[in-house]
C-alpha cells in the first residue's frame, strides 16, 4: 500500500496592511487631501481661461509653473528627504499646500489676483508636492512590511480614483454656482486634514545616520547612478518620462480645446475626468488580477501602449460638440486612466522592491526629476506650438509621441517577467541589511505617469 505524501506546510498568511494603524491614518488622510485636489485640478484652469483669460502661451507656463520644481529641486530633495525624517517631510508640505493655496482666494476676492501672481504660487505648491510626493513613495516601506508594500499602494491608489470619482464632477456642478477661486478653499482646508493624520502615525523611521554622510553632489549622483544603472527601472524611466512630456504638450491645451472650441462647459470637463477616475478606480482594483493573468512585466508593457493608442480619441472629438463630445471623451479618459493606474501600480511595485532602503528618496527623487521633469518643457513647448501651428495639430503631436512611448518597455527585460524580482542588487549594495531582517532589496514613479 502507498501512502499520500504529506501536504507541505502551508506558506505564511500575509497580514493585512489594514491592521497596521499607521497606514490607516495615512490611508484617510490622502483619501480627504485627494478628493480637495479634484477641485483645485479643475478650478486652477477654469480660472485662468474663463476669468484671467489666459491664452495658449499662458497656460503653457501657468502649466510648466507647476511642474517645474521637479526639474529643479527634484534631484536635491531626494538626498535631503534620504536624510531627514521622512514624516515630518510631509507635515511641513502640507501647511505649506495649505498657505499657498489660501492666497489665491484671498487676492481674487480682494480684487488683486493677476496670472502672474498665479504662476509664482503654483510654483510654490510644485515645491511643496516635491517633497511630499519624494517622501510619500519612500515613506510606504518603511510604514508597513515588505510583502505589505503592493497591497498598501494598491489600496492607496484604489481609494484615491474614489476620492477622484466624485470630485472633478462635483467640482464642475459647483462651479456653476460658485467661483472658481471660492471652490480652491476646499482643497487648502483637505490639506489640514491630510497634516492631522499624519501627525497621528507612530512608526519606527529613525533618522538617517549622520556620520555616513556623504556630501550632497555625491548622494545625489548615488541615487542617479542607480537608476541608469538598473535595466527594469531605466526601461520604466524611458517609458514614463516620453509617456509625459507627450501627454504634456497634449493637455496643457485641453481646457481650451474642451471650454472653446468643443464648448462643453466646466461641467463637462468635470464629466470627464470623473469618468477617467471611474477608469482609474478599477484599474487600480483590476492590477493584480491583469498582473497574474498577463504577467507582472507584460501588464507594464501592454498598458503602456493601450493609454498611448487611445489618446486618439481627443483630438477626433473635434468632430463631435456638446453632449457627443463630453461622451467621446469621457470614454477617452475611462479607457486612458485604466491603464495608468495599471501601469503606475505595477512598476511603483516593482521600484520600491528593487531599491534598497537607504536610497529610495534618491532613487524615488531621481526619477521624479526625469518623468515629471520633462513635463514644464513640454508645457513651454505646447504653448509655443499652440500659438505656432494650432491646438488641434498639437494635440495629434501629443498622439504620436505617445504611441511611441512604450517602445522602451517594449525593448527591455519586461516582456519576459511573469513576475516581479525580488532581488536585483548591485554587488556593491549586497550588505545593506533591509527593514525587517530579510534580504537585503535590490533598486522603484508616475501621475500623469508616476
Amino acid at each position: 500500500m502507498t501512502t499520500a505524501a504529506s501536504p507541505g506546510p502551508a506558506p505564511a498568511r500575509v497580514e493585512s496592511v489594514r491592521r497596521n494603524p499607521g497606514f490607516l491614518w495615512l490611508w484617510g488622510g490622502q483619501t480627504i487631501s485627494i478628493f480637495g485636489e479634484q477641485f483645485t485640478s479643475l478650478a486652477i484652469p477654469v480660472l485662468a481661461v474663463t476669468l484671467l483669460h489666459a491664452v495658449a502661451w499662458q497656460m503653457g507656463v501657468l502649466n510648466a509653473a507647476s511642474t517645474a520644481a521637479f526639474l529643479v529641486v527634484g534631484l536635491p530633495a531626494g538626498a535631503w528627504v534620504d536624510r531627514w525624517m521622512k514624516r515630518r517631510v510631509m507635515i511641513t508640505a502640507d501647511v505649506v499646500r495649505t498657505v499657498v493655496l489660501a492666497l489665491i482666494p484671498i487676492l481674487w476676492f480682494t480684487g488683486h489676483l493677476e496670472i502672474w501672481q498665479l504662476f509664482i504660487i503654483v510654483a510654490i505648491y510644485g515645491v511643496a508636492n516635491v517633497f511630499f510626493d519624494v517622501s510619500y513613495q519612500s515613506y510606504i516601506p518603511l510604514l508597513v512590511r515588505s510583502e505589505q508594500v503592493g497591497p498598501a499602494n494598491s489600496t492607496l491608489e484604489a481609494t484615491a480614483q474614489v476620492a477622484r470619482i466624485g470630485g472633478p464632477g462635483l467640482a464642475g456642478a459647483l462651479l456653476t454656482v460658485v467661483s472658481a477661486p471660492g471652490l480652491i478653499i476646499a482643497d487648502s482646508l483637505s490639506y489640514i486634514v491630510s497634516f492631522l493624520s499624519l501627525w497621528r502615525i507612530k512608526d519606527h523611521e529613525v533618522p538617517a545616520d549622520v556620520t555616513k554622510r556623504q556630501p550632497l553632489h555625491k548622494e545625489i549622483a548615488e541615487g542617479v547612478r542607480f537608476v541608469a544603472g538598473q535595466p527594469l527601472i531605466r526601461s520604466v524611466a524611458g517609458t514614463t518620462a516620453t509617456s509625459n512630456f507627450f501627454s504634456t504638450l497634449g493637455f496643457t491645451l485641453f481646457p481650451i480645446f474642451a471650454l472653446r472650441t468643443l464648448g462643453i462647459g466646466s461641467l463637462g470637463l468635470g464629466v470627464t475626468l470623473s469618468a477617467g477616475a471611474i477608469g482609474g478606480l478599477l484599474g487600480a482594483l483590476a492590477t493584480p488580477k491583469l498582473a497574474r493573468w498577463i504577467g507582472d512585466g507584460r501588464v507594464i508593457v501592454v498598458s503602456a501602449f493601450v493609454s498611448g493608442a487611445v489618446f486618439i480619441l481627443v483630438p477626433l472629438a473635434n468632430f463631435f460638440h456638446g453632449p457627443s463630445a463630453v461622451v467621446e471623451l469621457s470614454i477617452g479618459e475611462f479607457i486612458t486612466s485604466f491603464c495608468i493606474l495599471v501601469y503606475n501600480i505595477t512598476q511603483v511595485t516593482l521600484r520600491q522592491r528593487l531599491c534598497p532602503p537607504r536610497l529610495l528618496g534618491r532613487m524615488n527623487a531621481s526619477i521624479r526629476c526625469l518623468v515629471w521633469g520633462v513635463m514644464p518643457i513640454a508645457a513651454l513647448v505646447s504653448g509655443w506650438l499652440g500659438g505656432i501651428i494650432g491646438i488641434l495639430p498639437t494635440i495629434w503631436v501629443s498622439f504620436a509621441g505617445g504611441v511611441l512611448a512604450g517602445l522602451w518597455v517594449l525593448f527591455s527585460p519586461l516582456p519576459r517577467l511573469r513576475s516581479l524580482p525580488d532581488s536585483m542588487l548591485p554587488e556593491a549594495d549586497a550588505s545593506v541589511p533591509s527593514r525587517d531582517g530579510e534580504p537585503p532589496l535590490p533598486g522603484q514613479p508616475v501621475e500623469p505617469l508616476d
